[in-house]
């Protein structure tokens, strides 16, 4: 079986020390991913240096934000699948194989995994599995398919190109994962793949602050792709009522 050439994309704004473990982690995988290309979201740090120092593309991107970072790693990839991860995001050694495995056997235009919280040590993956269950069932109702996680992700290059434009990539204030699942419409649904795994932090949960900023996208996300497509038109679309727009 051939299996498609992958690059791994992350957005990276002022997360040095998480990077250096997760480009660490990369370097370790059982299949070697094309390139990977970190997005410098203007960080004042030594983001761009770490990355370079493990042999990755950096890409800068000086609008900040992270749907201006993701879109503008996309565009720069080179492999027939893009893959995404966070900067604190640590993938398992075989998380690049499993990507390339399920886009060749698999029709989805795009695949989300599944995460634990490396900080929690003995409840980090029941923590996880209850934000992201809410997380995952409610935009399903809200997208009428999987959305996308932005901590373990990845599309085909052919799918974000069909895409490109009805991405809001000028908006900080979207949750750019789920925008993007938005964009690919009812009519291409998401796999999800609960072997697709990696932990991550928990650091954007803590705080009330940090909670309402989460929040606050998320409904904003929601209105504004709401308003080209609403939900019970997206079902529809879904459930093969009618043609998609």
């Amino acid at each position: 079986m051939s299996l498609p050439t992958v690059s791994v994309v992350i957005p990276a704004r002022n997360d040095a020390v998480a990077l250096e473990r997760c480009l660490a982690a990369l370097e370790d995988q059982v299949m070697a991913p094309l390139e990977v290309v970190v997005v410098d979201n203007a960080s004042t740090d030594a983001t761009a240096a770490v990355a370079r120092r493990h042999g990755a593309r950096v890409v800068p991107e000086s609008r900040v934000g992270i749907p201006m970072a993701a879109a503008t790693g996309y565009d720069a990839a080179r492999g027939e699948v893009i893959a995404r991860l966070d900067a604190d995001s640590r993938p398992g050694r075989d998380w690049v194989a499993r990507v390339a495995h399920v886009m060749a056997t698999r029709p989805q235009p795009a695949v989300t995994g599944v995460g634990r919280f490396y900080e929690l040590r003995r409840t980090g993956g029941l923590v996880a599995g209850v934000y992201l269950g809410a997380y995952y069932l409610l935009c399903h109702a809200a997208l009428g398919h999987h959305p996308l996680w932005g901590s373990s992700m990845a599309l085909r290059r052919s799918a974000w190109q069909d895409v490109r434009a009805r991405v809001h990539d000028d908006d900080g204030e979207l949750h750019d994962d789920l925008d993007l699942a938005f964009a690919l419409g009812p009519g291409s649904p998401v796999l999800l793949d609960p072997l697709l795994t990696v932990g991550v932090s928990a650091r954007s949960l803590v705080g009330a602050a940090q909670v309402r900023r989460r929040f606050r996208r998320a409904f904003r996300t929601l209105r504004v792709n709401w308003a080209h497509l609403p939900p019970w038109e997206r079902w529809a679309v879904r459930l093969g009522l009618r043609a998609p727009s």
